[in-house]
Parts: structure tokens; C-alpha cells; sequence
């Protein structure tokens, strides 16, 4: 049961990669150097301080990139593979103790595909908020969910579980939403 609850966690934590690439990282790595999670053998390293000063400064950039238009407009280029990538590290680094195919293809095809997942659902509704004059108040929200969501999953691993679902419900309505608007009259 124990490693079931550790694949929802990895998982969880890879979708709110799609708020902010960098946030779950950076609270990850607080987490793990504090002793507050034990991450996977060969993955202590998101807890060092280099790996905090890199995810910290990322963070700070990423956070300020969201309000800056221009500026925004090239991270939009390279953020949907390094979010698959920060969702492919996150969960390999909470499922170390099964079988490498396995651990490999849940953090792979799972913690990737749910991090692409949210993250081009998020880009979508970017899309249609700045059009409308509410990017601010989406990227405040981004900034929220990405930094409370990671800790609420820590402290209580459960929300794990309903924070996946929830996204998969947000993202369903989003992929149906999208496939009507496009479909010819």
C-alpha cells in the first residue's frame, strides 16, 4: 500500500508541475532537507543546495516570466518538455523500491504524460485568459495552486488521490470543450 501511495504522490506532484514547472521542485527539495519525505535512492540530491539555489532562482524567473508578456512568450517554447521532464523526476524520485522497467515507465509515461497533461491544459486556458485581460489574475492562481497544492500533498498524501482526479475532471472538460469548439458545423 505503501508504494501505491507513493506512485499517487509522484503522480500528484508531477500534475501541479503544470502550474509552475519549478515550485513542486523547489518544495520537494525544502521537504527532503528538512527530513519531512524520503525521497528514492540516488534522489537526495533535490535536497542539496545547489539543487535549491538552481530551483529557487528557476522559480523566481519562472513566477516573473508569467507576468511579463514578451518575455513570457519564449519560455512557452521550452516549458512543455522540461515540464514533462520535472514530472519524469518527481515521480522516479518517490518510487525507487520496485522493479527499474517499472519504476521507469510509471515515472516516464505516467509522471509526463500527466505533467504535459496539465501543463497544456493550463496553456490553453493562458491562451483564452489573455485574450480576455485575465492573465494576472490566472498566474496568481497558478502561483497558488503550485505552491499549495505540493504541500497539502505532503502533509496529508491522501489529497494525492484527489488532487489527480481533479485534474483528470479539469482536463476531460478542457479536451471536450476543445473537440466541440473544432468539430466543422
Amino acid at each position: 500500500m505503501e508504494m501505491v501511495m507513493a506512485v499517487f504522490i509522484g503522480l500528484a506532484l508531477s500534475a501541479t508541475v503544470g502550474f509552475r514547472i519549478f515550485t513542486p521542485l523547489l518544495i520537494t527539495g525544502i521537504f527532503e532537507r528538512v527530513d519531512w519525505v524520503t525521497l528514492s535512492e540516488g534522489f537526495s540530491w533535490v535536497g542539496s543546495t545547489p539543487a535549491l539555489i538552481a530551483f529557487g532562482a528557476a522559480t523566481i524567473f519562472e513566477i516573473l516570466v508569467n507576468y511579463i508578456p514578451a518575455v513570457g512568450s519564449f519560455m512557452k517554447l521550452i516549458s512543455t518538455p522540461v515540464a514533462a521532464l520535472a514530472g519524469i523526476l518527481l515521480t522516479a524520485s518517490f518510487i525507487g523500491d520496485m522493479n527499474p522497467f517499472l519504476e521507469w515507465a510509471i515515472a516516464i509515461i505516467g509522471g509526463g504524460g500527466v505533467a504535459t497533461a496539465s501543463h497544456a491544459s493550463l496553456t490553453a486556458v493562458k491562451g483564452v485568459s489573455d485574450t480576455a485581460l485575465m492573465g494576472p489574475a490566472v498566474s496568481v492562481a497558478e502561483d497558488a495552486t503550485a505552491t499549495i497544492a505540493p504541500i497539502l500533498i505532503f502533509f496529508v498524501p491522501v489529497l494525492a488521490i484527489v488532487f489527480l482526479l481533479g485534474m483528470a475532471f479539469i482536463i476531460f472538460r478542457l479536451y471536450k470543450r476543445f473537440l466541440y469548439r473544432k468539430r466543422p458545423a
